[in-house]
């Protein structure tokens, strides 16, 4: 049994549960190693206090599973199968009658939580998701090299997306491009959907790409990242492309000012509400604060955005071993859209940045 499972199944004995179902294909790999997406078909990892876990999953992918490195018990189930109830049995065989049962509350959906609720009625269901996040915030040394490794392919992808600017080149061009050298460098699927947004279409935060041409004094945003070995990286810089007016140029040194000084108060102990008000005011103080619309920062790690939420609400103090983005941005609608992004890991007295592209600010 490995160190996280045992970490959960002594939860589980200290809470009284007698098991924890978890769905999320992203936490049956943190415990298992192995990652897929069932798509609609059920996906599985039962937990309990004193016995090891089985995964539950379609039988199509069990050999994958197993030659993965899977050590525990795989009960797959064909599409003709009910795994509810497989699901059913297999936990009765262990605990005759569950009397608590701890789920992912935010994952599991209604139709799921239905069915899991008809097979054991008089079972009490708890969230398990505290506990998991309070796992996977604080990364191992192992999870930091994955992570390193993704930021240094996420800057390398800025750089290919940066060096094909070209007037008249569309977002979707630049897209393209990007993610043809990052499929030569082996990455099998970036982090997210690749974003490139030029000029006043970078001014909504979660902009489309389309077939906006690049033209002389426009602003190109790129915010992309990669999948390595499992683990996420996420960065976003802009650069402009002809002349600077002063207004913009104003923009993105505030941005950028922002971000840099978050960057330097990033230590254990701050806490992740106190960080977002850093940058928040020097961006309020600019001028600019009712153009500043979305948190400072999310936690990175296996999903793109997980534990803990950089925002003005979030009390948590952070601790080394954290890992999160660090994005303020400033978005005038019509007009341009300023971001700046670096993944950080918080050390013993302070902060590094895994992402490393320049931020100064580049005008081609």
């Amino acid at each position: 049994m490995n160190e996280r499972v045992a970490a959960f199944s002594q939860w589980l004995k200290n809470e009284q549960i007698d098991n924890a179902i978890i769905t999320s294909p992203d936490h049956v790999f943190y415990f298992s190693g192995y990652f897929t997406d069932p798509h609609e078909r059920l996906l599985a990892m039962v937990f309990f206090p004193d016995e090891e876990p089985f995964l539950l999953l379609p039988q199509m992918e069990a050999e994958t599973a197993k030659e993965s490195g899977v050590a525990y018990p795989l009960i797959g189930y064909f599409d003709t199968d009910h795994p509810w109830d497989l699901l059913e049995k297999e936990i009765q065989r262990r605990i005759s009658t569950p009397k608590r049962i701890a789920i992912e509350k935010s994952h599991m959906n209604v139709g799921r939580y239905e069915k899991l609720k008809h097979l054991f009625p008089e079972a009490d269901i708890t969230s398990a998701e505290e506990k998991l996040q309070s796992l996977r915030v604080i990364k191992d040394h192992e999870e930091l090299k994955k992570l390193e490794k993704a930021a240094e392919l996420a800057d390398y992808a800025i750089k290919v997306g940066v060096d094909a600017i070209r007037e008249g080149i569309t977002e979707l061009e630049l897209v393209a491009l990007i993610e043809y050298e990052m499929k030569k460098k082996g990455v099998h699927k970036m982090s997210f959907d690749t974003t490139v947004l030029v000029g006043k279409n970078a001014a909504n935060p979660h902009g489309t790409p389309g077939l906006h041409k690049v033209k002389k004094g426009d602003f190109v945003l790129f915010d992309l990242g990669v999948i390595y070995e499992g683990y996420c990286s996420d960065i976003t810089r802009t650069v402009a492309f002809g002349e600077v007016n002063e207004k913009h140029l104003k923009v993105y040194n505030t941005v950028l000012k922002a971000q840099e000084e978050a960057l330097l108060k990033t230590r254990p102990g701050i806490t992740c509400s106190e960080l977002d008000e850093v940058a928040r005011s020097i961006i309020r103080e600019a001028g600019y604060g009712s153009y500043f619309t979305h948190r400072l920062g999310h936690g990175l790690g296996i999903s793109i955005h997980e534990y803990p939420s950089v925002t003005g609400t979030n009390p948590l103090p952070l601790k080394e071993g954290m890992v999160f983005t660090i994005e303020p941005g400033i978005y005038i609608p019509g007009e341009i859209g300023v971001r700046i992004e670096d993944d950080v890991y918080v050390t013993d007295d302070g902060a590094i940045s895994l992402t490393k592209y320049p931020k100064e600010l580049i005008i081609l």
